[in-house]
C-alpha cells in the first residue's frame, strides 16, 4: 500500500516523501517535529485510518500559585472568539462553513506544568465537496483564535471574563463531588506540599475570584511571550499547509523559552505522614502515597516501574485487586497509578472505616511480595499483555494519539505507543523486583465517613 509522509529538514523546507511501506510499518506512529521559533515547535503524526485532522495549540507554562488561575481562564476566553470572528455567533457560523469543524479548549497538568490548549478538528481535504482547503482554513482559524484574540485596551471582554471566571470557580468546587478523585488529589497535595505539583491545575479559588479582564489579558501576553508553545497536527492529511501557516505566524519572532524538567525526586520522610479528614460520604477512602526513588529523567529507564505498578495494582488481575479486594474483601476497589512526571505512585481504595488498618497492612504486604519476587510468570505475562492492549487503544482516536505524543515531548522522548509496547514486553522479572525495592511509603491519607459508613 502507498502512503505519503512529510518531513522537515534543518533548512525548514517541507518535503514530500512517497514510498511503498509494509502493513507493520503502517501501524507504527512516527513523530515529525520542527522548531518554528525559540520555544515554539510544530509536531505532526499521520495515520491513514482516520478521515479527520486535529490541530492544537498548547501553551506550556510552569505551574505557579500566583499565575495558575489567570492562566487557566485563558484558553476558555480564546474559545469565545477572535478578531476575524469577534463573537460566538460569527465563530459558530465559520465552523459550520468548515463542514462542522469543532473547536475545544482545555487545561491539563503535567507534573509542575500547566498545559493550556485550544484545538480544532475537521474533515480531511479529500472529503470536501468543492475541493476546499479545509485543513489550511481550519489552521488559519485556530491561529487567529490562539494569537489574535479579542483584546481591547489591554483587557478581554468583561462579560466573557465573568462567565468563564464562574466556570472556573464551578470546576474547582466540583473537585470535591468525586470523592475518589478528591482523596487522590488531597494525598498528592500533602505529599508535594510547597511544590508546584501540589497546586490545582485551575488554581486556587481565591485567585480565581480575583481574575479581571485585565489580569487575564496580562496572563495571555505572558504566555505568548515566554511559555513554550507546542503545535500538534494529528490525522490522515497533509500537515505542510498548517506548518507553513504557523511558520509565518512566528517568522522572526524573538522569545524566551523554558526547558522541560521532571519534578525533582525526593526521598520519603523518615516518619510516614498520617492525614485524615471526616466528611459526609457513603464510603471511606484510603490513599497511600508512595515515592519511587528512581531519579532517572530518561523515559526508557522508567519502564520497569510502569510494569511493576501495573503488576501491583493496574489491572483487574493485579496483586491488589486479587488479594486486597477479592480474597480478603477489605475494599470495594483497590488500584495503583504511577505518575512518571512526579515519581509518585498512589494506591487508592474504597473501604469501610473499620478496615482501614487491615487494608493498609495488606497493601504494603503485597508491595513486599513484589520486592521479594513472589509473583508468578503467568502474572507477569498477563500484565505485559494488558499493557500492550492499553497502548494499542491509545491510537484509536486523534486526541489519544495527540495526548500520547505530547506526553512524550514533555518527557524528552519521541517513542511511539507501538515501540513502547514492545519495550515493555522485554522488561524482566529482576528489573521489576529492583523497581519495587525503590518504592517507599510517604503519606497515608484517610477520608473517613462521618458518623460511620452507610451499609
Amino acid at each position: 500500500m502507498w502512503y505519503t509522509f512529510y518531513s522537515w529538514p534543518a533548512d525548514g523546507s517541507a518535503r514530500r516523501l512517497s514510498r511503498m511501506i509494509t502493513g507493520d510499518e503502517a501501524m507504527s506512529h512516527r513523530l515529525e517535529r520542527v522548531q518554528l521559533a525559540e520555544g515554539v515547535y510544530f509536531s505532526a503524526v499521520t495515520d491513514p485510518k482516520f478521515k479527520h485532522n486535529r490541530i492544537s495549540v498548547n501553551f506550556v507554562a510552569p505551574l505557579r500559585e500566583d499565575t495558575a488561575a489567570d492562566n487557566a481562564i485563558v484558553p476558555f476566553l480564546l474559545r469565545r472568539g477572535c478578531r476575524s470572528c469577534p463573537d460566538y455567533t460569527a465563530l459558530e457560523r465559520r465552523l459550520c462553513q468548515l463542514y462542522g469543524a469543532s473547536l475545544d479548549a482545555d487545561v491539563l497538568q503535567f507534573g509542575q506544568y500547566q498545559l493550556l490548549c485550544v484545538s480544532i478538528q475537521c474533515i480531511d481535504d479529500r472529503f470536501a465537496l468543492e475541493g476546499e482547503a479545509i485543513t489550511r482554513d481550519c489552521a488559519g482559524l485556530l491561529a487567529d483564535i490562539a494569537f489574535d484574540p479579542c483584546i481591547s485596551d489591554g483587557a478581554f471582554d468583561a462579560a466573557d471574563t465573568a462567565r468563564e471566571r464562574q466556570f472556573l470557580l464551578d470546576s474547582i468546587a466540583a473537585e470535591i463531588n468525586d470523592k475518589r478523585s478528591y482523596a487522590v488529589l488531597r494525598c498528592r497535595q500533602e505529599m508535594c506540599a510547597g511544590e508546584p505539583a501540589a497546586l490545582r491545575k485551575y488554581g486556587d479559588p481565591a485567585q480565581a475570584r480575583a481574575i479581571t479582564p485585565q489580569s487575564a489579558a496580562a496572563a495571555y501576553r505572558a504566555l505568548t511571550d515566554s511559555a513554550n508553545i507546542e503545535i500538534m497536527f494529528v490525522g490522515c492529511g497533509d500537515p505542510s499547509a498548517a506548518l507553513e501557516l504557523f511558520r509565518g505566524q512566528f517568522g522572526g519572532m524573538r522569545r524566551e523559552a523554558i526547558a522541560y524538567r521532571l519534578c525533582q525526586r525526593r526521598p520519603a520522610p523518615a516518619q510516614v505522614r498520617q492525614c485524615a479528614e471526616e466528611m459526609e460520604v457513603a464510603q471511606s477512602k484510603l490513599v497511600l502515597g508512595l515515592r519511587v526513588a528512581d531519579g532517572a529523567a530518561d523515559y526508557a529507564a522508567l519502564r520497569p516501574v510502569r510494569v511493576m505498578a501495573a503488576l501491583y495494582g493496574g489491572t483487574p488481575f493485579s496483586r491488589l485487586f486479587n488479594n486486597v479486594r477479592e480474597k480478603l474483601s477489605l475494599c470495594y476497589y483497590c488500584a495503583a497509578r504511577y505518575d512518571g512526571a512526579t515519581g509518585l505512585m498512589l494506591v487508592d481504595c474504597g473501604i469501610e472505616s473499620e478496615n482501614k488498618q487491615k487494608a493498609e497492612d495488606e497493601i504494603l504486604a503485597q508491595l513486599k511480595v513484589l520486592q521479594q519476587g513472589g509473583f508468578t510468570d503467568e502474572e507477569l505475562q498477563s500484565t505485559r499483555l494488558a499493557l500492550r492492549g492499553a497502548l494499542g487503544s491509545t491510537v484509536d482516536s486523534l486526541d489519544g494519539i495527540e495526548s500520547w505524543f505530547l506526553t512524550q515531548i514533555m518527557m524528552n522522548s519521541s517513542v511511539s505507543p507501538e515501540e513502547n509496547a514492545e519495550a515493555l514486553s522485554q522488561v524482566t522479572r529482576q528489573q521489576i523486583v529492583e523497581a519495587a525495592r525503590q518504592v517507599s511509603l510517604d503519606t497515608v491519607y484517610f477520608l473517613k465517613a462521618k458518623g460511620g459508613d452507610a451499609k
